[in-house]
């Protein structure tokens, strides 16, 4: 494409954990880019898709929740999340609207006032997403809208339901008039940038926090060991799921392996409509007490490692 005729722009989502940040993202893509749970802080890297919107192309980095951090780990992850904010050319600040006015004096609200203090800090201007609008009345939504503008200047504020799709459109119009002339930092056909077999660690991590987040913190992490091409056209993928305990690795693997059956089942099945291909999905379970302070986990991953 000419660059005469395209524009382009890189936008940053950030928000409290579990505000709905990687929903909007894949809704906003039009496909799925980024896993998604009801457990906070489920994304830990910074994960590009990309939306186009007539002749612009946006590339939304989702980034992980920003909250006050007490591990090397989470440290790191919140760091990630503002070095995509410096990097953007426009920033979008999403709220949980409902968690907001249930607890307005609650988590969400104070990890929302330190992004709002990282953005005059860094004198960087952003606009305001409200997100789950669909359960508040519009009076509590205006009422919430403007005690977060007295917070913050915001360019402008949306409310949306990133999850039904409700308040999308003037979301992506929006965002597409941010970018600038210039040619499209991605192919037209590609929908974000994380590899195939990262995505796949993903989709597992994802589907042991959907069956696992009562009994499970966050001591796991999943990695592809192997993956092998096969001439049918369908791949061969092997996993290796790490926890940091003894006690935490029958809670995986379930009784008689019901638990992991099901996670690799539900697993294989999502990679599989990702991919577009057959998937044959194998996992172990290994306890690793100090993945989250192994620096080959941080790499892997794309987000820094400090000593």
């Amino acid at each position: 494409m000419s660059d005469t005729k395209t524009r382009a722009g890189v936008v940053a989502i950030i928000g409290a954990p579990n505000a709905g940040k990687s929903t909007l993202v894949n809704r906003l893509v039009g496909a799925k880019v980024t896993i998604v749970t009801h457990k906070v802080q489920t994304t830990r890297m910074r994960v590009r898709g990309v939306m186009i919107e007539g002749d612009a192309q946006v590339v939304l980095v989702d980034t992980p929740g920003i909250f006050a951090p007490k591990r090397r780990f989470d440290k790191a992850m919140v760091e990630a999340a503002w070095a995509g904010a410096e990097d953007a050319d426009a920033i979008v600040v999403i709220v949980d609207a409902a968690e907001m006015d249930a607890k307005p004096n609650g988590l969400g609200a104070q990890d929302t006032t330190r992004i709002v203090e990282g953005l005059k800090g860094q004198g960087r201007k952003a606009v305001l997403v409200l997100n789950k609008v669909d359960a508040l009345k519009r009076e509590k939504l205006l009422d919430l809208s403007e005690g977060l503008n007295k917070l913050f200047a915001f360019e402008e504020t949306f409310m949306v339901s990133a999850l039904k799709g409700s308040g999308i459109e003037k979301l992506r119009t929006w965002l597409a008039g941010k970018t600038e002339p210039g040619p499209w930092l991605f192919p037209e056909d590609q929908t974000g940038d994380i590899s195939s077999r990262l995505l796949a660690a993903e989709a597992t991590r994802e589907q042991i926090y959907l069956r696992l987040h009562e009994e499970l913190p966050y001591s796991v992490h999943v990695t592809t060991e192997g993956w092998e091409e096969r001439r049918d056209g369908s791949v061969k993928i092997d996993q290796v799921i790490f926890v940091e305990r003894d006690g935490q690795k029958p809670i995986v693997i379930g009784k008689s392996g019901a638990t992991l059956k099901a996670i690799g089942a539900a697993a294989r099945k999502e990679i599989s409509g990702i991919l577009d291909r057959t998937v044959h999905l194998f996992l172990q379970v290994k306890v690793k007490s100090n993945w989250a302070d192994d620096r080959s986990v941080y790499d892997e991953i794309g987000i820094e490692y400090k000593k």
